[in-house]
């Protein structure tokens, strides 16, 4: 039987310029989808699979990350405890989310790039298989989530597995990072390359990687390798790494993530389709929030 998994790192260090200027002073995680910040909806999720600590890495801007998690402050308990019942819910949903994990935050240092959080948490993840995760997208899957679905590869066959999508059109094939290899079965592919938004004509399949990764502890070694290939200037990617273990013969999988709906949060546009979209399912706004969206589309 693998090792179990207990560990997570979402790496959240970035500047968000994209959302420029909300973000100047609110970190792109904590952009709220109805009443949850994006980065939450993530840490629930991970937490659901028996993940027992969160490792973040941030930047000196990201300090409400951090706050969010923590407990809460005695002025905001003493208000929602003078609200008697009507808001003892809040109260408890409020103190629940401190208690949802073991939080650990690493200020990012070195090179841009997403594969240098993971050389930062190196010593705080030692010798285990973790799960890596973006933090501004997630994949919503339903009845089995996206990370069980990953975790069950891993216990199958004990090796690294890539969440993967499948994609169609031709735009997202210069978007993402496309496996290809050979099929184990439907939906499962034994990792031999991994290119980098090969444009379609150039793609070895549609299965395109996103949105977390379960990584086994010998991807370090290959990412120190990359680091000291790497040119000055140049960012250090965890896709090198994984590339050298191809190399070296390391099983990869890419798994395609069953019964999932991607929401990609790290752009304005697909950002405000997920808030619409779940503001729609929220069981206290929809039908009010439902019949205004209709009425309002009809003045358009």
């Amino acid at each position: 039987m693998p090792q179990k998994v207990r560990k997570a790192v979402i790496p959240a260090a970035g500047f968000g310029t994209r959302f420029l200027p909300q973000t100047k002073a609110m970190p792109k995680e904590m952009l709220p989808i109805v009443d949850k910040p994006i980065v939450q909806y993530i840490v629930e999720e991970l937490v659901s699979v028996g993940i027992e600590q969160i490792i973040i890495v941030t930047g000196y801007h990201k300090r409400s990350i951090e706050d969010h998690f923590d407990r809460p402050s005695m002025e905001l308990v003493e208000n929602l405890r003078m609200g008697g019942p009507k808001k003892e819910p809040l109260l408890k949903m409020t103190e629940a989310v401190s208690d949802l994990a073991n939080f650990v935050y690493v200020r990012q240092k070195g090179p841009y790039g997403n594969g240098t959080p993971l050389l930062n948490v190196r010593e705080l993840i030692g010798d285990e298989p973790f799960i890596y995760t973006w933090s501004d997208d997630f994949i919503k899957a339903e009845p089995v989530s996206r990370f069980q679905q990953l975790l069950d590869v891993y216990n199958e066959f004990g090796s690294s597995v890539l969440a993967s999508v499948r994609v169609t059109r031709d735009e997202d094939f210069d978007r993402y990072g496309i496996a290809g290899g050979k099929t184990i079965r439907d939906g499962l592919i034994d990792v031999e390359t991994i290119i980098e938004k090969p444009g379609k004509a150039n793609a070895p399949s549609n299965l395109a990687n996103v949105s977390g990764f379960l990584l086994t502890p010998d991807i370090f070694d290959y990412l120190d390798q990359a680091l000291s290939n790497l040119k000055d200037g140049s960012e250090l990617y965890y896709n090198d790494a994984l590339k050298l273990m191809l190399a070296d013969g390391k099983k990869v999988i890419a798994a395609e993530i069953k019964n999932g709906r991607y929401y990609d949060t790290g752009n304005k546009l697909e950002y405000m389709k997920t808030v619409v979209e779940f503001a729609l399912k929220h069981p206290e706004i929809n039908g009010e929030f439902s019949a205004w969206l209709k009425e309002y589309m009809k003045t358009q």
